[in-house]
């Protein structure tokens, strides 16, 4: 019974995406362009220049995105994919990983680049948790994210929302752990994302750090300090090698009202080797390749 339910599942996805197809050719409405690919810094990696993000009104291992259910989130994942979206930004604490998995039944693994971010706070205040716990925990979380998502490999994983400078004392065990999975190829990239400013100056010297999901956007929105002080940080870390992922380039949806000059600024910057925006619906995806394509990027250095 649950193979014929997953078949009848996949079929009314795929039926609901050629059907929206229909609709749009029937309205003479021109595909969106496709998305741009490039390399993610030296990791190795190639990917798209714009990601699907999962986590808006993230928490509890649940989001918008997952709160719309299996049919239309594995729905928007295709969408996004068949106009070159290749980056997908999951996380535990969003539940999306499983979402993913059922996308992975009709899009090829080979084909896309797989972000996920490890929430050390399950385990409780890093300061009061042994360091072979911390291992452990972390080995164990990179085994059930291959198995949630159904994968070998996960491209990038990241230490979420590190919110103190001198986080590099209480994550070395979890550090430890993600290097040991990367050396087993189980992980192709390790890094950060920071909700604060200390620990995205700490990160940009790192050299543990591969990747750093960097909040930015023109106005400071629900970033980890004013543009002035963010931008110089990202510039040191682009400088020492790392790849930088931008995310709130529209300030958590505070900025909606000038999209424009938001991926304008993002495409511009000339630090930024993707960016994911958590798009909520087909016509957000639309509208975001089509703002990409008239703002091509500036080349990263």
């Amino acid at each position: 019974m649950k193979g014929i339910q997953r078949r009848s599942f996949l079929k009314t996805v795929a039926g609901g995406t050629a059907c929206l197809y229909g609709v749009l050719r029937s309205q003479g409405q021109p595909s969106p362009p496709a998305c741009p690919q490039g390399p993610l810094g030296k990791t190795g990696i190639t990917l798209s220049r714009m990601g699907q993000g999962t986590g808006m009104r993230g928490g509890n291992r649940q989001s918008n995105h997952t709160r719309m259910g299996f049919e239309q989130l594995v729905k928007l994942f295709r969408y996004g994919y068949d106009h070159g979206v290749t980056f997908f930004d999951l996380a535990d604490l969003y539940g999306s990983h499983v979402y993913f998995r059922e996308a992975l039944r009709a899009i090829p693994r080979e084909k896309v680049a797989i972000l996920t971010k490890l929430w050390f706070r399950y385990d409780g205040n890093p300061a009061d948790l042994p360091a072979d716990f911390k291992r452990r925990s972390t080995d164990q979380a990179v085994q059930r994210f291959r198995h949630e998502i159904s994968t070998d490999y996960l491209d990038i994983v990241l230490l979420h929302c590190l919110m103190t400078p001198r986080w590099e004392e209480e994550m070395g065990p979890y550090m430890e752990a993600l290097a040991q999975a990367k050396e087993k190829k189980q992980i192709r990239a390790v890094g950060v994302s920071c909700h604060d400013l200390g620990a995205l100056k700490t990160a940009a010297k790192c050299p543990w750090v591969d990747v750093i999901l960097a909040r930015i956007n023109p106005k400071g929105a629900k970033m980890d300090g004013p543009v002035a002080e963010v931008v110089p940080v990202l510039q040191e870390a682009k400088a020492n090698g790392k790849a930088i992922i931008g995310m709130k380039i529209y300030g958590e949806g505070t900025l909606v009202n000038m999209k424009e000059e938001c991926m304008r600024y993002a495409q511009n910057l000339g630090l930024l080797d993707t960016m994911t925006i958590g798009a909520e619906s087909q016509e957000q995806v639309r509208e975001n390749l089509d703002l990409m394509a008239r703002f091509p990027a500036t080349t990263t250095s």
